[in-house]
């Protein structure tokens, strides 16, 4: 079994416990949930670096990253930063994130949302919603076309965008529908944990143009932006390499004014 399948037998656990607690009535009447949500995608295409900086205090590949930092602080510093948008990891078991962490980052900032989750589950969707995203994350690898399918139309349906993730041109294939914003590609091997940009080069003639394609995993250096922008993409999840530093918000700064 992978680490990918692992995540989510806990997650339908973690899921079914968070619906029999909170009604989805208690959802839908959150202050947030009738909030205007701000577009990632159009933030991406107006932009010459494209970056989207990550939370994350953990991995399970990398186990401790940065338990240090309040959140708040990571995403003021993200924004004066210039990032595109900030993607908070929610999954507490193997990343050690919260629907706290995005409500707090929603609460300091005015910039995109995303809520990278392990998605299985509509409620899922709405949870997001109710405490502030602006974009869910799905992931190709554990939901079948039907999913996908069902979980963008609802994603839609509440303004949210949609960032779907592939590891290979199978899950690429199969995930291609007009309810998403955004392709990314994730170079990381889920099986092997090894990171390759080739994946995102690979994968980028067979994207449509209609979709913002992003790159995730692995993108540590203004170099791999450089060698990956002539093949379309427009967007660069960042996540390690700032939060292993003791000021991921200065760190993004500099990144980002040496890619400029």
């Amino acid at each position: 079994m992978n680490i990918l399948e692992k995540i989510v037998i806990d997650k339908r656990k973690e899921v079914a416990l968070r619906k029999s607690l909170i009604p989805v009535s208690q959802l839908e009447s959150s202050v947030l949930f009738s909030r205007e949500t701000v577009s990632l995608a159009t933030a991406l295409k107006n932009s010459a670096t494209g970056i989207i900086a990550e939370h994350k205090r953990r991995s399970p590949s990398k186990s401790v990253i940065n338990h240090t930092l309040n959140v708040q602080d990571v995403a003021t510093g993200y924004e004066n930063a210039g990032v595109c948008g900030m993607s908070v990891l929610t999954d507490g078991k193997y990343f050690g994130g919260s629907l706290d962490d995005l409500l707090i980052a929603r609460a300091a900032v005015k910039m995109p949302l995303l809520r990278k989750e392990f998605i299985i589950d509509t409620y899922q969707i709405l949870e997001a919603k109710a405490y502030g995203a602006d974009v869910i994350l799905l992931i190709a690898a554990i939901l079948t076309r039907e999913e996908i399918k069902t979980f963008s139309e609802f994603a839609k349906s509440l303004n949210l965008e949609v960032l779907l993730e592939v590891h290979n041109q199978e899950e690429l294939q199969k995930s291609i529908m007009p309810s998403l914003d955004m392709l990314g590609v994730n170079n990381r091997n889920l099986k092997t944990f090894e990171v390759s940009l080739v994946t995102s080069k690979k994968l980028s003639t067979l994207i449509p143009d209609d979709f913002v394609k992003v790159s995730e995993s692995g993108i540590s250096s203004i170099e791999a932006i450089k060698e990956l922008q002539p093949f379309g993409f427009e967007g660069f999840l960042i996540g390690e390499n700032f939060m292993k530093t003791n000021n991921p918000g200065e760190s993004a700064t500099s990144f980002i004014s040496n890619l400029k």
